[in-house]
């Protein structure tokens, strides 16, 4: 089978080398436009563009795939399958219906829960236990095509979103090596998805990491891990925004939610409005992520001390 490929980062470029490995004929790769990136924001090629480069492959950047020029452009290569995964740009109904199976995506969840953008971050956020990877055969819709291939994938008390990320990056490439064999012997089995079980993953915005100490422990400590490594929780404290890359929590201790109840070895006790969160490791601007008992040696913290609710 020859095959597009399309998708642009880390989660995409896992899935693009289990395809070569394992032998496939990948004949192009599409992939977002480089973007600025570094110190000096120099324009970079994304992980998927680096490693077809390596591997001799066409490469496609188009801003967009409405025009008939890249569409023409892909029907060229008479492709029987695109492989999407991260891509970043949507696929219009021309597109959809050039290769001969249609088009195949990698999504980060067992569908029909977390369609969208941000499966990962939701479903931890959400206090799930396990989430999965969903091979499915795209439509018009927002992840709503037929399931072709489900792996699952648990979600342990210590994952954050990017363990997580890297264990589905895994599972997602075996997922599609599995799908694609199984394609090519005509025994892949389509099945429809339940919209009403559907849930929606929003894209993650930087507003939403601002933590409200109104909140159960609990779920502050859920948000931590999820939005690691981005957009990283954040509480403010005398004017400073301090990102919390880590954190537990503590059922025992209680008062005013965001007041620092105690600071012991392992980290900084914070009054929630359920219970308390013991900050773990963190960071101020323009320094690095540090355990907590390195963290309050250059920051000065006393217990009474307390973090700024937000707007």
């Amino acid at each position: 089978m020859k095959i597009i490929f399309a998708g642009t980062p880390h989660f995409a470029a896992a899935a693009l080398q289990a395809l070569l490995d394992a032998g496939f004929n990948v004949v192009a790769a599409l992939t977002q436009p480089d973007r600025p990136a570094g110190r000096g924001m120099q324009l970079t090629p994304g992980p998927v563009k680096q490693l077809a480069l390596q591997h001799g492959l066409p490469v496609l950047q188009p801003r967009t795939l409405k025009d008939a020029d890249i569409q023409n452009e892909l029907a060229d290569f008479a492709a029987d399958a695109m492989v999407v995964a991260a891509y970043g740009l949507i696929l219009p109904q021309a597109v959809l219906q050039l290769p001969r199976h249609g088009c195949l995506n990698i999504h980060a969840s067992l569908l029909p829960r977390w369609r969208g953008a941000a499966p990962i971050q939701r479903a931890i956020l959400a206090g799930d236990t396990g989430t999965g990877i969903t091979v499915m055969q795209m439509d018009a819709g927002l992840d709503t095509g037929d399931m072709l291939l489900k792996k699952p994938c648990p979600i342990t008390p210590h994952d954050t979103a990017q363990t997580l990320h890297d264990k589905l990056a895994t599972l997602g490439a075996e997922a599609i090596v599995e799908a694609l064999n199984l394609l090519e012997q005509g025994r892949l089995t389509p099945v429809l998805q339940d919209a009403a079980l559907a849930t929606y993953a929003a894209k993650l915005s930087k507003a939403e990491a601002q933590i409200d100490w109104t909140e159960n422990a609990a779920h502050i400590a859920l948000a931590v891990r999820a939005y690691n490594p981005f957009p990283v929780a954040t509480a403010t404290l005398n004017a400073t925004p301090i990102k919390v890359w880590q954190a537990s929590v503590r059922n025992d201790l209680g008062g005013k939610p965001g007041t620092i109840l105690a600071m012991e070895k392992n980290g900084i006790i914070v009054a929630c409005g359920q219970g308390a969160l013991c900050l773990e490791v963190l960071q101020r601007p323009n320094a690095k992520a540090l355990p907590a008992a390195q963290f309050v040696q250059g920051f000065a913290l006393h217990p009474g001390d307390r973090f700024t609710m937000p707007d």
